[in-house]
């Protein structure tokens, strides 16, 4: 048999693991994952299809500490990095463009003296 949480060979009469001291299946005692999910990824995640800005800190803070505790929810911090990037730089884009547009009709404006 095989550690759930470390992923060892141990005795198949095995309570606990040896190595991580983790309950097995023969203890009695519910085997339960220890990681959850951390909730600020969550909520960047969420967060990155309405305000881009703060799913994207949400998102990065949630990554750090998710490397500092083991917690899950990588993948959702991930997901909130990539959607807000991508959402922000879209928004940038298209003030770029649109901000061009109108100094071209000022301009093309002011060329034909109509002001």
């Amino acid at each position: 048999m095989f550690c759930s949480n470390c992923g060892h060979e141990i005795d198949d009469r095995a309570v606990i693991c040896p190595h991580c001291g983790v309950a097995t299946k023969n203890s009695g005692m519910p085997v339960t994952p220890e990681s959850k999910t951390n909730t600020l990824a969550i909520v960047g995640f969420v967060l990155s299809f309405f305000v881009s800005v703060a799913g994207l800190a949400c998102s990065i803070i949630a990554r750090k500490q998710i490397r500092e505790t083991g917690e899950g929810g990588s993948g959702f911090a991930l997901a909130g990095i990539i959607i807000s990037s991508i959402s922000i730089g879209l928004t940038v884009l298209i003030g770029i463009i649109y901000g061009s547009l109108i100094g071209l009709m000022i301009g093309g404006i002011a060329q034909s003296g109509v002001v």
